[in-house]
């Protein structure tokens, strides 16, 4: 099985978007062993079109197009088929009732280009959409199938996922599979591979590594005849080999984890940031109900606020700066006295541009105060990617991540730091 994906839009084109779509899909396909032999990507223009699926379905098996399914004037996939297979647009009845259904759901006023988004290729199949209102197509052209799928990512993956992967897999011939997403934090992706390495040699087993701000996410697949007693198999490895590095599976982020394990233990806990301006706090307060643990947070962005706010001893800001482990450590103790939570979490360090304090950009300092202890773990220097605004970005989400991770091990009564020596060689190596 041969496949050619084609995104659609000129905000592609323009760089206006990012093309994660067609990263998406490529993963997904080669996961369940079909080849993706090249990706296209085309304006909003009929012609277009038109010209890219054609040569697509000459050197492949089936298309994916993702985008130009939406209601306006420049949303012209599906034109663009109809015109491929020389039929006509034609409103489909059962997609116009369910349109109108879900738009008087949200209590609004269904606008007439809307309805672009239940004409079909005549002949066409309905790929249903669960996730929203504009539905995917499968259009029978003299040379394959083209599986037309909306570009609203979630809703991409949702056709894809529900109703084109089973097909492409039943049409391919392709042996049944199971996965399971793993998540870690703390580690770098190079040291999570080198410990998989085992994992991977195992028949029938795929790995891939998805690597975040400090997460790394492995992806694990199992094909063969009982594929889901391999991935248990797989997954126990997975486990003991990552070990505590390990904090959830699926949909468990690291907040989710936090407020769990809080939950599971009466506890709550306050947060006070200076480098992160609020992005712990904004973290901690994603998920519903997260109030029942989070209790607020102060942002002492200003020395001066370290003391008066937090009561960081001011002795110390005058002859350390800002950015020192003890500083953390008050600050995560203040926050949780003043705020009267059972932990507290501070960060505090250098996002840059120019260093301070005589500490360079990417110095970090996470703190996390409890019960009779405060545990500081000192980030001496994140590698901070990019220049100006994206290295900033990029420092500041991966000190969230540290800060959380942070918490969760001193609440599971771990290290305060995981594989430590290796992050640090592995950067060593890396340059």
């Amino acid at each position: 099985m041969r496949v050619e994906l084609l995104t659609v839009g000129d905000e592609l084109l323009l760089g206006d978007t990012i093309n994660g779509n067609a990263a998406w899909l490529g993963r997904r396909l080669a996961e369940r062993g079909v080849e993706v032999t090249r990706g296209v990507v085309v304006g909003d223009g009929l012609d277009e079109i038109i010209q890219a699926v054609g040569e697509a379905l000459g050197r492949a098996d089936a298309v994916i197009t993702t985008g130009g399914l939406g209601p306006t004037s420049d949303d012209l996939t599906r034109d663009a088929l109809a015109a491929a297979a020389g039929v006509a647009l034609v409103r489909d009845p059962e997609l116009e009732r369910r349109l109108r259904e879900r738009v008087a759901a949200a209590g609004r006023t269904l606008q007439p280009m809307a309805l672009r988004m239940a004409d079909v290729p005549e002949g066409a199949r309905v790929l249903a959409n669960s996730a929203g209102s504009a539905p995917g197509l499968r259009v029978e052209l003299p040379d394959g199938p083209v599986y037309a799928l909306p570009g609203v990512p979630f809703e991409m993956r949702t056709i894809m996922d529900e109703v084109v992967l089973p097909e492409l897999a039943e049409r391919a011939g392709l042996p049944a599979v199971a996965r399971r997403t793993l998540r870690t934090a703390g580690l770098w992706e190079s040291v999570v591979a080198a410990r998989l390495a085992s994992v991977e040699a195992m028949p029938g087993v795929t790995l891939a590594y998805l690597p975040d701000r400090s997460e790394v996410r492995v992806r694990v697949t199992a094909a063969g005849e009982k594929p889901s007693e391999l991935l248990g198999e797989a997954e126990a490895q997975v486990r003991e080999l990552l070990g505590d590095a390990l904090y959830g599976a699926e949909d468990e982020t690291l907040d989710r984890v936090v407020h769990r394990l809080l939950a599971e233990r009466g506890a709550t806990v306050a947060t006070a940031e200076s480098l992160t301006g609020g992005l712990i706090g904004a973290e901690l307060t994603k998920m519903p109900g997260s109030s029942a643990t989070y209790l607020g947070g102060v942002v002492s962005y200003a020395t001066e606020l370290k003391h008066r706010l937090l009561g960081v001893d001011e002795a110390l800001l005058a002859k350390e700066g800002a950015v020192h482990p003890d500083v953390a450590r008050q600050m995560a103790e203040g926050v949780r006295d003043r705020l009267g939570a059972v932990y507290g979490v501070a960060v505090t360090g250098v996002a840059g541009p120019e260093p301070q304090d005589g500490r360079p950009v990417g110095t970090v300092y996470v703190s996390v105060a409890g019960p009779g202890k405060a545990f500081c773990v000192t980030r001496p220097r994140l590698p901070v990617p990019g220049t100006g605004e994206e290295s900033r970005a990029a420092l500041r989400r991966m000190t969230v991540v540290h800060a959380l991770d942070l918490l969760r091990r001193v609440l599971l009564g771990l290290d305060a730091e995981p594989g430590a020596e290796d992050a640090q060689k592995d950067r060593e190596e890396s340059g």
